[in-house]
């Protein structure tokens, strides 16, 4: 596939069943949270653009512990990770982020769990999120390739609400892709 990115424009692309079905075929399927999404480009990150990934999820109880009620720091974690890994799987599809330009989507699932790496999470809670379905998002702002290291560096942004424009939590994540080079 030719690279899409035109700076001009916002180009978006739209949600694909099989693709989130690939992209969560690691998780158990009462922790596949992440329902739907899309994938809105703004330039590449690596040259000041942004990559924004928006989605809704459903929590329809706890993997791990007894109904708290409310959205927790757990849940804000495997929340994170699979819609990052939807939209790193959608970029690399569409050619949309330089730094995967050698990637397939086969090498991408070879790496999606051992490679890709949080070295930095912080979370902020606002108020409380009821996770029985919520909305999404998450900013990919910075993106480097650290060939000496054989190591892709990405900067990220993410919150989620009860509704669209709303912000229950935040946080800021940085990711290291591992082993970049070994295709």
């Amino acid at each position: 596939m030719s690279r899409i990115i035109d700076d001009t424009l916002p180009i978006v692309i739209k949600h694909d069943d099989t693709l989130m079905a690939d992209v969560l075929k690691p998780y158990f399927k009462h922790t596949a949270y992440l329902k739907f999404a899309d994938v809105y480009i703004e330039g590449d990150p690596a040259h000041g653009g942004k990559i924004t990934g928006k989605g809704w999820f459903e929590i329809p109880s706890s993997c791990y512990i007894e109904d708290t009620g409310h959205f927790n720091s757990v849940e804000f974690n495997i929340s994170y990770n699979q819609i990052m890994y939807y939209v790193i799987a959608a970029s690399i599809r569409h050619k949309a982020m330089q730094v995967f330009n050698n990637w397939t989507l086969e090498t991408y699932f070879k790496k999606q769990l051992p490679d890709i790496l949080i070295v930095n999470l912080k979370s902020k809670f606002n108020k409380p999120l009821i996770p029985k379905r919520f909305y999404g998002e998450i900013d990919f702002i910075e993106t480097k390739l650290i060939k000496s290291n054989s190591l892709i560096y990405i900067k990220t942004y993410c919150r989620y609400s009860d509704e669209p424009g709303k912000i229950n939590c935040n946080g800021e994540v940085d990711l290291a892709i591992v082993k970049a080079n070994a295709l």
